[in-house]
């Protein structure tokens, strides 16, 4: 953990880290100006779907398309959040709609929720105050698979085993 929260390291399938590339990272949203700069290039059919987004390490926005991989809008590295946004025209300013922790491939957990608030609110974004779909990641201490806790049922869809309340999908033996 750091200040601004816990990071995430990348967790998910190794052949999509291989498509990272220098220079290939999201779109860095660090104030109202770069956003606007950014939702001006967009076209009516893009702000119809939601955007891929990552918290860097710095604390920094980054935005790409929908079916962009998380880790390729991290540029590889480590976030403090992950997850799907979309974003609204609200009162002459632009408000983000929806926002998940829905990233499958650095699994945050719904804590993340501060960075994501942060980061918008330094890009001058109307935001909700949680996401408004929360994703529950655990990794089952038998198996070792990755499970998406659904109904507030913790137990593991591959063995049926009881998983952890805390967040722990970057525990030992991954």
């Amino acid at each position: 953990m750091n200040a601004r929260g816990r990071s995430y390291r990348y967790v998910g399938p190794a052949d999509l880290k291989k498509l990272v590339r220098s220079g290939g990272e999201g779109q860095s949203v660090r104030s109202q100006a770069d956003f606007d700069e950014w939702v001006s290039a967009r076209t009516a059919a893009e702000l119809a779907e939601p955007f891929t987004f990552v918290v860097d390490a710095a604390g920094t926005l980054r935005l790409a398309p929908r079916r962009s991989e998380h880790v390729v809008c991290a540029g590889g590295g480590t976030v403090l959040s992950a997850g799907e946004i979309s974003f609204r025209m609200e009162c002459g300013r632009w408000a983000a709609d929806e926002v998940s922790n829905q990233s499958t491939g650095y699994c945050p957990d719904v804590s993340s929720w501060s960075a994501v608030a942060d980061a918008l609110d330094r890009s001058g974004i109307v935001r909700p105050s949680a996401f408004t779909h929360e994703v529950v990641f655990r990794r089952c201490p038998a198996c070792r698979q990755l499970s998406i806790v659904r109904e507030e049922d913790f137990v593991c869809v591959f063995c049926d085993e009881v998983l952890p309340k805390e967040w722990n999908v970057e525990g030992p033996g991954r």
